[in-house]
């Protein structure tokens, strides 16, 4: 079933066609002036220049032809041209009736769409910059897979490169007797980690601080990644070691925030892939050699000269480029992508924009894309990269922690979920606290940097997480109780008063959704979210539910709490939130 915005248009679309104007210039919007009408069509005036004829006559001409259309109650034509459209109340009431619940269209069937998104290093410790990617791209799995897309995720870890080798001879520093250092060792490794995290996250920077100066060390780091990324056996199963406690970390960390991925897969997967692609990129002309260097040269971008995208250094290394084109060849051809989003800081647009023309150089997107969902920066409320009190770079895991104990102390202060045991409240507290962090992060335009205010973002008033956590739970209070007492939902009849408003905004979630989809925008969701909650705000205010005695009325008032209730809750689904059942 098209959705509303899409039958209104069809309809005047039409109008015009009979008109004898062009059928494309009747799409139909949401009025700018809703004052005065629901929607509008400003496409009489282009017609009209089309046509050769006057705007007012064109937009008059069409008009001929919609009236008496039962959809509208109001038709008028406006100032040069415009024409003003508001629904017949009856037609909206059946509109929304015959439309099916939220979602149930499927736009993206048959689509297969690949995310790449979190990519967090390997023996690093996640810290509050590490928030936005998998906030987005979460939100873009979850809405992909509701329109109909297969999807695949994948968090491509950070688990290549010098940082390793760095690793490695901190640990051989410091426990010089482990097998892994034995070249001659020919005996099964121990599957027991050597190393903690703590470990590793103690290691790592002070290894990287001292290579800076010791040059031996710095050079021994170096042999220990050649040699690890060669198949040394005692390297390697060292280097799992790493890999398999920083995913148990990652793991914890982002399962607070409801975050998963299909595939943990990461830079390393990609070395098998490189060889057969330089040979390819070679043999075709497509790459050259550049001062020792192999390069894919490339054309310039934004009227700007544009870097080679480099390929293979003198010393014989590889590139963060190398491996991005590696798996980007990878997804298109055998894992039949038709779209691939990179949910990354917007600080690699440079280095995606290079990947993304080396790849169609090399014939290697075909008909698929390859998109960069950029994001901005998460700052402190002084608009400086966020930091914790005495400085330091603030921890994901300690960011959530206060997170869930400022929203524990609001429930407490406001009287929310008195009634709730210990237990009961420690659950709503976490869901609170997910909301606050995860909706004041995702209802930014993602391009845009943004303060993080904890005292702000767990408010249960204005545009916040646990305001719509709270519209869903006053919902829920309202069919709780009507079911208490015996009342049950039933079909709307003409729609009257705050009625209107709601109806419409049900009806708007096909665009929202598609919207989102389309330009990657999770926060087009969560201001639909928040309009929705307070169009039922003001119906809620209006309409005595529970006291109606009309039973007719009160059961078709039921049934479009159900139905908000069931759309809010989806699109809070979709953001990765979940209301509980009372607060």
């Amino acid at each position: 079933m098209p959705s509303l915005l899409q039958a209104l248009s069809a309809l005047v679309q039409d109008a015009f066609e009979a008109a004898g104007l062009e059928r494309r210039f009747g799409a139909v919007v949401p009025s700018a002036r809703p004052d005065l009408c629901q929607f509008q069509c400003n496409g009489a005036m282009p017609a009209a220049k089309a046509a050769g004829i006057n705007p007012r006559q064109a937009a008059e001409k069409a008009l001929e032809r919609l009236r008496g259309n039962p959809a509208f109650g109001l038709l008028e034509l406006a100032g040069p041209g415009f024409i003003n459209l508001s629904l017949d109340d009856a037609w909206l009431a059946q509109r929304l009736q015959a439309q099916a619940g939220p979602a149930s269209d499927k736009p993206e069937a048959g689509a297969k769409v690949i995310i790449d998104f979190g990519g967090p290093n390997v023996a690093k410790p996640l810290h509050v910059g590490h928030l936005r990617s998998p906030s987005s791209g979460d939100c873009l799995q979850r809405l992909h897979r509701a329109l109909g897309a297969e999807v695949l995720s994948d968090i491509h870890l950070g688990d290549w490169g010098t940082q390793m080798g760095m690793l490695i001879e901190g640990v051989r520093e410091e426990q010089p007797k482990l097998p892994y250092f034995d070249p001659e060792y020919a005996e099964t490794y121990p599957e027991r980690s050597p190393v903690t995290l703590e470990d590793l996250e103690r290691l790592y920077p002070t290894v990287s601080a001292r290579c800076k100066t010791d040059l031996l060390l710095a050079e021994r780091a170096r042999l220990a990644t050649r040699e690890l990324q060669s198949g040394r056996a005692g390297y390697r199963a060292l280097w799992h070691h790493f890999v398999d406690v920083s995913i148990l970390a990652i793991r914890a960390d982002f399962g607070r925030l409801g975050v998963d991925w299909d595939l943990w897969l990461g830079e390393s997967d990609s070395q098998g892939l490189i060889p057969d692609m330089l040979a390819d990129l070679r043999e075709r002309g497509i790459s050259s050699q550049s001062e020792g260097a192999t390069v894919i040269h490339l054309d310039p971008i934004a009227n700007a000269e544009t870097p080679p995208l480099l390929l293979v250094k003198s010393d014989g290394g590889y590139l963060y480029g190398t491996t991005d084109l590696a798996t980007l060849r990878q997804r298109v051809a055998e894992q039949q992508a038709t779209r691939v989003l990179y949910v990354a800081d917007k600080r690699q647009s440079l280095h995606f924009a290079q990947v993304f023309q080396g790849a169609a150089k090399a014939g290697y997107l075909g008909k698929a894309s390859a998109e960069h969902v950029a994001f901005g920066t998460v700052n402190g409320k002084d608009g400086k990269p966020f930091k914790t009190r005495d400085g330091g770079t603030m921890r994901l895991q300690a960011l959530l922690e206060q997170a869930y104990e400022e929203s524990a102390r609001r429930l407490g202060e406001s009287g929310l979920g008195a009634e709730l045991n210990e237990a009961e409240r420690g659950v709503v507290a976490d869901r609170v606290a997910t909301a606050a962090v995860k909706f004041a992060d995702l209802s930014n335009h993602r391009a845009s940097d943004y303060a993080f205010d904890l005292e702000k973002f767990t408010q249960f008033e204005g545009k916040t997480g646990p305001y719509l956590l709270y519209a869903c739970v006053r919902m829920k209070s309202v069919l709780r109780k009507a079911a208490e007492r015996g009342f049950k939902s039933g079909p709307l009849g003409a729609l009257t008063g705050a009625e209107r408003p709601l109806a419409l905004k049900l009806l708007a979630l096909p665009e929202a959704l598609e919207r989102a989809a389309a330009d990657s925008l999770p926060h087009v969701l969560c201001e639909y979210a928040y309009e929705l909650a307070g169009v039922f705000s003001t119906f809620y205010q209006a309409s005595s539910i529970l006291h109606e005695e009309d039973a007719a009325r009160r059961s078709a008032w039921l049934g479009l709490t159900e139905r908000t209730l069931a759309t809010l809750e989806m699109v809070l689904g979709l953001l990765g939130l979940s209301a509980p059942e009372r607060m």
